[in-house]
């Protein structure tokens, strides 16, 4: 896994400086410390920042064809280069390395953008062609390596983090308004919108194309479902071909020149995916959890257990409120983005001790949840749409008490409080998102500490902004999917692509240099997932079932029986304990409220003396407190206090390539 940079002039003649390029690897050099790479002409400029894990002895970055006539830096890996690559030597292509990278490289050169439908795995990466002056960049399918450009004074600058492009001095950062009310409502932006203004993502699934001036994204792969019922087929076919599918997909994962983990939290998913390797592979496996000090959070039980199972080697990041707190700074500056919840701290945690144990590659379960439909607002959704039929039953809503066994005050007593909350819009079941509209009301509460001044900036920007870049955009025949898929496209095209595999994955882990691998993301499993009966996926009340059947051969029943357990960490209780950090007061203080001016000091006020009198606190201000914390370090660490650190050095090893154009010595 790498980090990659670059800039090309649109418009513009401006120069292309090494010095430029090294500055903003210097910004990504925790993405890729093993070695780095510059190519440059007179029209564009690339680099990368390599995290060596295959091919460590010739793979260096930038690579060129056989001719020099084009060249790629690249993020990601794609697992299946074994297979792609006899039939391009068949085909006259000359090979330099062992990589994967070589592979796309040739595979662009016969196929052009086409050639991203023969890559399976999580990649960004940007080819330039100097025959025809052409930038193409491209990223996976669900969006698990991530890719921004901005266009600044005639040129396209890109990055896989957005620091690096903000390392330009011709970008500034500036908080979009639009994009806060976005987070503030769906937990996260909506592609391709970031948090600053005039700064995108490559959304998942699409390339862009840069030629003559002209910039052009467009898909190449986009998430469906069938819009009749799958064709009836006995379950056990259905079992025995995913069941191939999965073990498949994390065979191929294991690719590696250099050791492979995994991550064990000790629910289903990871379980899975680590009995895979035990099962099927000679791998030694390592493993790695997080057990909380707060007994509300922690599942290290269950995550010894199977490890215990599996006669791993395992090893524990152990997580009190102190620490997710202390590192909360150095998590947003990682994310990049305001967030509304505290889960990507104790990850961060995990992958820093995974770097420790000097593991560069981690297995993980996400994506399970997604596709094979393991949340409880899934079932949420189910159970709402069988008590619409009857509303004014009294007996139906009760059901909703069996979701939440892990939370006691909702699990126990009359019910009062999810009848109440769940009634709300109850017969509105033609809603497009009818199964998320609660939760983003819900979160949408949490706006009531916006500023006046943010309020009017955010009406405003509704007011000039595209339609497209502020609103759901929901696929033709929407309707005409079935209601769990429904609930699946809006939980995996938001909250999957733009928060859970940016901030809880690919930026906390690649902090400390580590690459996660899903083979639940395996775009075979994820399109073999979508066109699955919705009854193989939530049976009943049974989430996952199609998932436990085959997880069933391999782990415990006490693993895999037991009720989906959602991650979550604490949040209050991890900035206001016996150690308050000090920051959190300096950033909640009226003083740097007003200097920032996004939230409301005196509701500030009011919530953290609340907080500090040990009042209950429920959902909607836990997550006001985290999203105005992060929002507030967020315009620290890039807006009012960006700081840059020393540009890749002569100690550094970088490999300089130049093209046609640039002077001699220049």
């Amino acid at each position: 896994m790498c980090g990659i940079v670059g800039t090309l002039n649109l418009t513009s003649q401006h120069p292309i400086e090494e010095l430029n390029l090294r500055q903003m690897l210097a910004m990504i050099r925790h993405r890729g410390p093993d070695q780095f790479g510059i190519y440059r002409d007179q029209h564009v400029g690339l680099g990368n920042a390599r995290l060596s894990i295959l091919d460590l002895s010739t793979g260096q970055q930038p690579i060129t064809n056989e001719d020099g006539t084009l060249w790629i830096v690249y993020n990601g890996e794609v697992f299946n280069y074994v297979e792609l690559r006899p039939g391009l030597e068949a085909r006259g292509h000359r090979f330099e390395t062992h990589t994967d990278t070589e592979v796309i490289l040739h595979l662009y050169e016969d196929y052009g953008p086409r050639c991203l439908d023969y890559l399976n795995g999580q990649f960004a990466f940007a080819i330039w062609d100097t025959r025809s002056e052409t930038l193409f960049m491209a990223r996976d399918r669900v969006g698990i390596r991530p890719l921004y450009y901005t266009v600044a004074d005639g040129a396209l600058i890109f990055g896989s983090e957005i620091k690096a492009i903000l390392a330009d001095p011709r970008v500034e950062a500036e908080l979009d308004p639009l994009a806060l009310d976005q987070i503030f409502t769906y937990w996260s932006t909506l592609s391709p919108n970031t948090i600053f203004k005039n700064i995108y993502d490559v959304p998942p699934g699409h390339f862009l194309l840069a030629r003559n001036g002209e910039i052009r994204l467009e898909p190449y792969w986009q998430l469906t479902f069938p819009h009749e019922p799958p064709p009836a087929r006995p379950v056990e076919d259905v079992v025995a071909e995913f069941r191939d599918l999965l073990i498949d997909a994390t065979q191929i994962r294991l690719r590696a020149d250099v050791p492979v983990g995994a991550y064990l939290s000790g629910g289903l998913d990871s379980s899975t995916t680590s009995a895979i390797i035990r099962n099927y592979t000679n791998n030694r496996l390592d493993t790695f959890s997080i057990a909380f000090s707060d007994p509300d959070f922690d599942e290290s039980a269950y995550q010894r257990q199977m490890a215990d199972f599996l006669g791993t080697d395992h090893q524990v990041v152990y997580v009190t409120h102190g620490d997710i707190g202390r590192v909360f700074p150095d998590v947003i500056w990682h994310t990049e983005a305001p967030i509304m919840r505290t889960s990507p701290a104790p990850m961060f945690l995990l992958s820093r001790l995974v770097n420790d144990s000097r593991f560069k590659v981690v297995m993980t379960g996400e994506g399970a949840d997604e596709f094979l439909a393991g949340y409880n607002i899934f079932k949420e959704a189910k159970i709402r749409r069988f008590w619409a039929r009857q509303p004014d039953s009294a007996i139906r809503p009760l059901i909703l008490k069996r979701l939440y066994p892990y939370i006691a005050s909702l699990s126990s007593g009359s019910g009062a409080y999810l009848t109440a909350f769940f009634s709300q819009h109850l017969t509105d079941t033609d809603r497009l998102d009818y199964s998320h509209a609660l939760r983003w009301h819900n979160t949408g509460r949490t706006k009531r500490f916006f500023s006046d001044a943010l309020r009017h900036a955010v009406l405003e920007r509704y007011a000039q902004d595209d339609p497209s870049t502020r609103a759901i955009a929901y696929p033709e025949r929407f309707m005409e999917w079935a209601p769990l898929h429904r609930a699946q496209y809006l939980e995996i095209s938001i909250f999957l692509a733009q928060y859970l595999l940016s901030a809880q994955g690919d930026r906390v882990g690649m902090a400390h240099s580590v690459e996660g691998r899903f083979p639940f993301l395996d775009y075979r499993v994820v399109e073999f997932a979508n066109q699955v009966a919705p009854s193989l996926k939530l049976r009943g009340l049974t989430e996952k079932y199609l998932l436990k059947r085959v997880a069933s051969e391999w782990i415990p029943d006490d693993i895999w029986r037991r009720p989906k357990r959602p991650y979550r960490a604490p949040i209050h209780r991890s900035f206001f304990n016996e150690a308050t950090p000090d920051y959190v007061r300096e950033l909640l203080s009226p003083g740097q409220l007003a200097a920032t001016g996004l939230f409301s000091a005196p509701a500030i006020g009011q919530l953290v003396k609340k907080i500090e009198r040990g009042m209950p606190i429920g959902e909607t201000d836990d997550m006001a407190l985290v999203g105005v914390l992060s929002s507030q370090l967020v315009h620290q660490h890039f807006v009012s206090n960006f700081r840059m650190p020393a540009p890749l050095s002569a100690a550094d090893d970088v490999k300089v390539c130049v093209g046609q154009g640039v002077p001699q010595g220049a």
